[in-house]
């Protein structure tokens, strides 16, 4: 596995690095091929958070863990990765029979298989195009976390704004590959 460390407002000396790539590398043995992670390591309030993102052939594993103690952080982040494969074993395992990109999950732990994600309403509504201050305006005029527009400012193409747990507003601009 390729792992990338990096802090914020946190030395990350080399028994860290070690101790986070040696924990973090357990989940590797899921995966047929080289996979690539990322682990962003900061101290925000007395809070160790570690967030740790796995590029798997398209899919994401995502998770974030803060805790008094980094070492703890770390533990409990592979914990939650090795959660989310055992949960999503059964997509992953299809994906792995498409397109061979994943090891068979034999040996996770069984987990309750969940209903097949099931679409219960879709909503059709009229895009136009703004400033991204707009639509966060707009967003909060809703009482929504996020609000679907076109981004005047960009090529007017679609984006979405959305309020982060922190507070502030992120900008998602999506691309093709």
């Amino acid at each position: 596995m390729k792992l990338i460390v990096r802090g914020k407002n946190i030395e990350v000396t080399e028994a860290l690095k070690d101790y986070a790539e040696r924990k973090i590398s357990k989940i590797d043995k899921y995966f047929a091929y080289e996979t690539e992670a990322q682990a962003a390591l900061s101290v925000e309030r007395g809070m160790h958070k570690i967030e740790v993102t796995v590029l798997i052939n398209g899919m994401i594993l995502r998770a974030e863990v803060a805790t008094g103690d980094m070492y703890a952080s770390i533990d409990q982040v592979v914990d939650k990765l090795e959660r989310q494969i055992a949960k999503y074993k059964t997509r992953i395992n299809r994906k792995a029979r498409q397109g061979g990109s994943l090891k068979a999950m034999h040996d996770l732990p069984a987990v309750e298989e969940e209903e097949d994600l099931l679409v219960v309403k879709t909503k059709r509504f009229v895009v136009k195009p703004m400033p991204v201050e707009e639509a966060i305006l707009q967003m909060n005029l809703l009482g929504h976390d996020f609000f679907v527009f076109v981004n005047a400012e960009n090529n007017d193409e679609i984006n979405v704004v959305y309020r982060r747990r922190d507070g502030k507003y992120g900008l998602i601009e999506p691309a093709l590959k």
